[in-house]
């Protein structure tokens, strides 16, 4: 029983390594690859949007480990009179919807696989004043590396609720394999074709998460 257990700690091990090392890899190599596809979206973005072309935010990864997050940018800083945003429909772009849409507004995150703070697969990170919003059970997403994609991505994305989001998550942390990675990374190109879960009804990106107990109250109300 014991060498049993030994011998999956083992396989474990090595297969979080060849992860490493293959995410490493993958990156570099697609980062060459789709640099002319980079270059052109940022000279859209730049022309439609403006500075900056890159959307950069502090977002936890594994162990709350808080890191520099990159996206392009799809949506413009316009306020109301009172100087607040506007909703997200009144300020996301044509270039930005084909952004949204296409999943290619996530390209600049292979710079964060390279770096090693984030994976191909993983849950997806979110925003840093989240933390401190999670059960103890729901904060089980950062005992991996974030990813681009993840379970929750391909069973729903933007269109699920973020309690079935977490729970998504949390059975990711604990069926973790190379098998289910890969897994996910084909589904996840077939969803994208099928432009599948890009978002809530009303909502452009996911509504902000406030707490499994907020959230409870006012599914009773």
């Amino acid at each position: 029983m014991f060498a049993q257990q030994f011998q999956n700690v083992r396989l474990t091990k090595h297969s979080r390594l060849i992860k490493f090392v293959l995410d490493r890899f993958v990156a570099a190599i697609a980062l060459l690859v789709f640099s002319p596809v980079m270059l052109v979206l940022a000279i859209a973005v730049y022309f439609q949007i403006g500075r900056p072309i890159f959307y950069t935010e502090a977002r936890p990864g594994k162990g709350s480990h808080i890191f520099k997050f990159y996206k392009f940018r799809s949506m413009t800083n316009n306020r109301d009179s009172q100087g607040k945003l506007l909703p997200d429909d009144q300020r996301i772009t044509a270039v930005g919807y084909f952004l949204r849409k296409t999943s290619l507004d996530e390209l600049p995150q292979l710079w964060n696989v390279l770096k090693g703070e984030m994976s191909f697969v993983g849950p997806r990170p979110l925003h840093a004043r989240y933390l401190e919003r999670y059960t103890p059970e729901q904060a089980r997403r950062h005992e991996v590396k974030p990813g681009i994609t993840g379970w929750a991505q391909i069973n729903g994305r933007n269109s699920i609720s973020w309690e079935k989001k977490f729970q998504l998550d949390v059975w990711y942390v604990d069926h973790w394999s190379l098998w289910l990675d890969l897994k996910i990374l084909i589904l996840t190109i077939w969803k994208v074709i099928k432009k599948e879960g890009i978002s809530q009804q009303g909502y452009i990106a996911m509504e902000e998460f406030r707490g499994t107990q907020t959230e409870s109250l006012n599914d009773r109300t």
